[in-house]
């Protein structure tokens, strides 16, 4: 079951940028964030690697 996202190549906000970096800080897994932000996983895999940031990876 894949999930479609309607905002296909949307630029990243300020704001989603500062989200991703305050659930990055507190440990949320991927897949957890990818549905807070409504963006796709490798979406969020690429601008953690741009911004340095290391996403939880859960077990």
């Amino acid at each position: 079951m894949t999930e479609r996202f309607e905002r296909h190549k949307q630029p990243w906000t300020s704001e989603e940028i500062q989200k991703l970096h305050m659930y990055a800080k507190k440990g949320m897994s991927l897949k957890a964030i990818s549905k807070s932000l409504t963006r796709s996983e490798e979406s969020i895999k690429t601008r953690a690697k741009a911004d340095g940031l290391a996403i939880a990876k859960l077990r």
